[in-house]
């Protein structure tokens, strides 16, 4: 595939924060940016959205995807935009026929749940997705150096539940059970799984993301134990096959576990720079756990609001955002050397009923109290 785009055909970055903050490095400020930043909760993405005709009418047209990605750059100042795509393009590459209803969930034509199924799964053709990597490529001329553009996949484990499920799933019967009375078929699913995503991340790169991520957004719903066999061993297959970097720079790797809060010292073994954290977790103890220390080895932390914070007042989402700042404490100052550094998110995706107005709060309180945070000493 000749998605390789050089360095020099980019605009240089203007702010590096998010950069610096997940190789922990010191920064000025802690980066922020939101996990579903450009959604519904915007009247400008609901009117693009509208326009497109569907989600995937969006998501696979180009332009409105560098679009919608750009919006909410345009109202707030984060310092990260994330691709506009979907976890489940990848599935959908490889035949299982997705589909969205608007207010709806994803919804597969085809589940996967016996051997026949699983035999006829494999790593799918890229050029199937190359209007992922199209936007991508878009999106970084779009951008002009103003923040990094981030990457992103669902987990080999998190794609499989949709596989099997065939969409959404209040109780991961099916999957559960195929994971439980085949697990031979449930691992050739994940390892198949796992090195598409690979690939998709990689080509992601090689188009111009300068940080991917893994959504294991249903790790959290494995038993302990089976977390550890069929989520985290797949989702170290998928990151031992990422570049360390491109094109001369280092490209960041973010691992988030929805519901993870308990494996982070399993976590901590995988070869990623960034752990994101659900709002469950305490940031000063995973600090403490996998954070390090100045001068050594460790994980840069991303999280971890409660997205159903954004429905309080604003002087209410204003003391919640301090709290979760001086949660993981004094930030890490010394340019010279690494040590714990933290990415200011939401524990999960923002909410569609989310007030917009609300964000702007959010984001210019972590800006403005992680400076104070950095000048108390």
């Amino acid at each position: 595939m000749s998605t390789n785009v050089t360095s020099g055909s980019f605009a240089p970055l203007q702010n590096d924060s998010f950069l610096r903050a997940c190789l922990r490095q010191a920064t000025d400020h802690t980066p922020v940016w939101l996990m579903r930043q450009a959604g519904r909760y915007l009247p400008e993405y609901r009117a693009t959205r509208a326009q497109a005709g569907s989600f995937m009418g969006l998501a696979t047209n180009v332009d409105y995807a560098t679009e919608v990605t750009l919006q909410p750059l345009e109202r707030y100042d984060l310092d990260a935009a994330i691709l506009f795509s979907d976890i489940l393009t990848v599935p959908d590459a490889m035949g299982l026929g997705l589909s969205f209803a608007l207010g709806e969930g994803p919804k597969f034509a085809k589940t996967v749940r016996t051997e026949a199924d699983v035999a006829a799964l494999a790593v799918p053709d890229m050029d199937k997705l190359r209007y992922v990597f199209d936007a991508v490529t878009s999106i970084r001329r779009a951008l002009n150096g103003r923040v990094p553009l981030i990457g992103f996949s669902g987990s080999p484990w998190t794609l499989a539940c949709y596989m099997v499920e065939g969409g959404g799933s209040d109780d991961y019967r099916q999957v559960k059970t195929l994971m439980y009375q085949r697990p031979d078929l449930m691992r050739r699913m994940l390892e198949i799984n796992a090195d598409a995503v690979a690939l998709y991340l990689r080509t992601q790169i090689e188009a111009g993301a300068q940080a991917v991520m893994i959504f294991d957004s249903w790790g959290g719903v494995l038993a302990d134990g089976n977390f550890q066999q069929f989520s985290l061993a797949y989702t170290k297959r998928v990151l031992d096959q990422l570049p360390r970097e491109f094109n001369g720079s280092r490209i960041p790797r973010i691992v988030f576990t929805k519901g993870g809060g308990l494996w982070l010292d399993d976590m901590n073994t995988l070869d990623c720079d960034v752990l994101g954290l659900d709002w469950t977790v305490n940031l000063a103890q995973a600090r403490a756990r996998v954070g390090g220390h100045v001068g050594g080895p460790g994980k840069a932390l991303q999280g971890n609001l409660d997205p159903n914070v954004l429905f309080a007042n604003p002087d209410q989402v204003a003391a919640e955002v301090r709290r979760v700042l001086e949660s993981f404490g004094t930030p890490h100052t010394d340019r010279d050397q690494t040590g714990p550094t933290h990415i200011f998110n939401l524990g999960h995706g923002i909410s569609q009923h989310t007030p917009p107005e609300i964000v702007k709060v959010l984001v210019d309180t972590v800006h403005a109290h992680s400076r104070l945070m950095r000048t108390r000493g």
